[in-house]
């Protein structure tokens, strides 16, 4: 096995288990997918990308891991269905899913069309809704198994992305719902709420966007941004037999950001401080790629 994808987890921790993880193609699911493997997981890579799932998982291999991926748009219920059957089929079961497939525009409440409020909560909540709901029965129900769904920093909510904000509240609402009703069945389902992370979902924002992406790290206690990797480890740490009385919250991967309040003055600690130990960044992925927006 490569030794290439630093995680802070034991070898073999997900020997023998099979997860799941939708938008496995690119930004935090690719991440959290090349740490699965890296940790002996079978992973299934779900995404609408064929080309972008196939080279994750040609990623994978080169890197002595394992992946099979699956094409299929979260937002239609035949074909989620089938592609959690194919799946089943293919590797017995699922052990784990991280529901991570999303996406949003910029954009204020007053020219949100219905069409774009619908296709944003369909891709934010319906389709993670289906593929957790179809993992449940096709495979969790028997065997029990774990799922983290993937939601934002929305606590303040969301202005300028008001569609994805009150599709994540709504996950997190499923979230807890999910937790209570399989709770029977032995599985955990929990969320992992990234802030500011620098992946390539920031490079499908218009160039306008820009300035206002360089300069939102001044809004984080810690001063920056996070990575892709320190977003995986919560996620794997939910996943893993550690969390095993985690159940129905949210882990929030955000230096603090929602705490902040206009009034307090300086907000984010010096560039000196933030190499110190309890809060310099950690780079465990080896294959990250810095955003587009913050490349000089």
């Amino acid at each position: 096995m490569s030794s290439g994808y630093r995680s802070v987890f034991r070898d073999g921790l997900f020997a023998s288990r099979v997860v799941m993880v939708t938008g496995g193609g690119s930004g935090i699911g690719r991440c959290t997918a090349h740490e699965l493997a890296r940790l002996g997981a079978m992973v299934v890579l779900v995404g609408r990308n064929p080309e972008k799932l196939q080279a994750t998982a040609i990623e994978i291999a080169d890197d002595g891991g394992r992946a099979s991926f699956h094409v299929c748009d979260i937002r239609n219920e035949d074909g989620v269905k089938a592609m959690v059957a194919d799946a089943v089929q293919a590797h017995g079961r699922i052990d784990g899913l991280v529901n991570n497939a999303g996406g949003q525009y910029i954009t204020p409440l007053e020219k949100i069309s219905a069409k774009g409020w619908q296709a944003v909560i369909d891709t934010n909540l319906t389709g993670g809704f289906l593929v957790a709901r179809e993992c449940y029965l096709q495979s969790m129900a028997a065997h029990g198994g774990s799922v983290v769904n993937i939601v934002a920093d929305m606590w303040g909510s969301m202005p300028g992305m008001g569609h994805s904000g009150a599709a994540r509240m709504g996950m997190v609402s499923f979230t807890e719902t999910a937790a209570m009703e399989w709770a029977k069945s032995g599985v955990r389902v929990n969320a992992v709420a990234p802030g500011y992370i620098a992946s390539s979902g920031m490079d499908h924002y218009p160039p306008e966007a820009g300035p206002m992406l360089r300069e939102m790290r001044q809004t984080v206690p810690l001063g920056r941004f996070g990575n892709e990797a320190e977003t995986s480890a919560a996620i794997v740490f939910l996943l893993s037999p550690a969390a095993s009385f985690i159940s129905g919250t949210v882990l929030r991967v955000d230096g603090a950001r929602p705490q902040v309040r206009m009034g307090w003055g300086q907000v984010a600690a010096p560039a000196e401080v933030q190499q110190r130990d309890a809060v310099k960044p950690f780079d465990g992925f080896h294959r990250a790629v810095t955003p587009k927006v913050f490349q000089s």
